[in-house]
């Protein structure tokens, strides 16, 4: 079920944006008075070769136009008369072109029509992100209360070089006000970043090196998270017949929701992270808990299952933050942070180019970006991974390779400066390489997905 979900979300997104970036070339081409002869959600013939297995799910034509959803549930067109692209070759552009044939129209009208599906994309996204904004504010964990008792150093936070206790007072040599800012593409896709703690009353500099956002990026990476007192949140239910469930002791034990961990093996416990050491050091032996349930004083008996889990998952009694944000506070807000996912993806092929980060690591497919919106359906996620979506597309569109938007904007400013259109050949040839490259892409993300999935 799980699985269905995340196929439905990432199906649904990028259903919802191909179809508003196909509809940016066809509102602008209907502008110019530019015959449009179809408009498809998906193609109906096996990309890239238009006359095999060509057939639509559903069609129907309106006026000049057929509207259909294709069988192929990859990406979407628009097939404007007298352009040369992935639905048709020069062959069918040898004769004189008519008066509503892309080809007729002036080179600047042209640009605005391959233009018109990013333009729609970053429209998209800056208002998926400002209503997000204004609707749901900002949660937050302050500095403040992330210094409180300091921080958990995790595996990669070790290895970076902070301990646990330290406290992160500056980023990049300046201050900041939450522990998302820890984190930000700023620190993560810059040059020279840095973090300045304080530790045993001193002030140490650690250095970030530049492929820090590699380490980030796999799943299993655990950075750092705040020392913080807890309760119980939830104890997992033993299902029989289950291996896995069945060697998690805390429920059998006694032990609820609610309840609060003073010791083990009579050694105090004050905070999760030393509930953890403490569970992750008795791993595969017998141990008494201390708890507190409503003022009564108890002691359970279990034993750790060699992974160093009892079957349950804390309340971190830290404090969250809420700010809500105006309207016109949102706007703001909301485009800055849309425009941040275009200057964030620069940064990022930046890294790649550089060799400071593996393109196996950066580059995610289909199955990638399903994962991201995780198994369960929740709308603020599926809203903001599109909006995400939304400026990645319109980023990687731009990108002047042939078959892209780009590829065919590049053209058609070559054109406006020369006066002097490229051959109808030498466009064919350019979309067919672009389409060659597209197709590589594909492979290679969809490959590094089932590799990531698999080991």
């Amino acid at each position: 079920m799980e699985g269905l979900i995340m196929a439905g979300q990432l199906i649904l997104g990028l259903s919802i944006l191909v179809t508003l970036h196909e509809f940016g070339h066809f509102i602008t081409a209907k502008w110019f008075k530019m015959r449009v002869e179809k408009f498809y959600l998906f193609f109906d013939f096996l990309f890239p070769i238009p006359s095999l297995l060509n057939f639509a799910l559903f069609k129907k034509k309106i006026g000049d136009t057929e509207y259909g959803l294709g069988w192929f549930p990859l990406g979407g067109y628009v097939s404007i008369a007298g352009m040369i692209d992935e639905t048709q070759d020069a062959d069918k552009l040898a004769k004189t072109p008519e008066p509503w044939e892309f080809r007729a129209k002036p080179a600047w009208q042209r640009l605005i029509v391959m233009l018109g599906g990013v333009i729609v994309n970053i429209i998209t996204g800056i208002v998926i992100f400002v209503s997000l904004t204004y609707s749901n504010g900002e949660n937050f964990i302050s500095k403040n209360e992330l210094n409180k008792n300091g921080i958990v150093a995790l595996e990669v936070g070790q290895e970076l070089g902070l301990k646990t206790g330290d406290k992160i007072i500056k980023v990049n040599g300046k201050d900041y006000e939450q522990l998302a800012d820890l984190r930000s593409p700023e620190v993560l896709l810059g040059d020279n970043s840095s973090y300045t703690i304080l530790r045993d009353g001193k002030e140490l500099i650690i250095k970030i090196p530049s492929n820090f956002i590699e380490k980030l990026s796999d799943k299993k990476a655990a950075f750092i998270e705040p020392i913080s007192t807890f309760k119980i949140g939830e104890v997992v239910a033993p299902e029989p017949g289950d291996p896995q469930t069945e060697l998690l002791a805390a429920y059998p034990a006694g032990l609820r929701v609610g309840d609060y961990v003073t010791a083990v093996n009579k050694q105090p416990i004050h905070f999760y992270h030393e509930l953890r050491e403490a569970l992750k050091k008795e791993a595969g032996n017998p141990i008494q808990m201390a708890i507190n349930r409503n003022g009564k004083i108890d002691t359970l008996e279990m034993t750790v299952n060699k992974e160093g889990k009892i079957g349950i998952f804390p309340e971190l009694l830290i404090k969250i933050d809420h700010k809500d944000f105006t309207f016109g506070e949102s706007i703001g807000l909301g485009t800055s942070r849309a425009f941040s996912v275009i200057t964030d993806n620069i940064r990022g092929f930046k890294k790649i180019a550089t060799g400071d980060v593996s393109a196996s690591k950066a580059l995610s497919g289909p199955i990638g970006i399903a994962q991201m919106f995780g198994g369960v359906w929740d709308w603020t996620r599926f809203w903001t991974l599109t909006g995400l979506l939304s400026m990645a597309l319109a980023f990687m569109n731009i990108l002047p390779i042939p078959a892209l938007d780009g590829g065919h904007a590049i053209f058609l400013i070559y054109e406006i400066l020369t006066g002097k259109p490229a051959s109808e050949k030498v466009l064919e040839r350019a979309q067919q390489i672009g389409m060659m490259i597209l197709l590589a892409l594909m492979a290679y993300t969809f490959g590094n997905d089932i590799f990531k999935a698999i080991f």
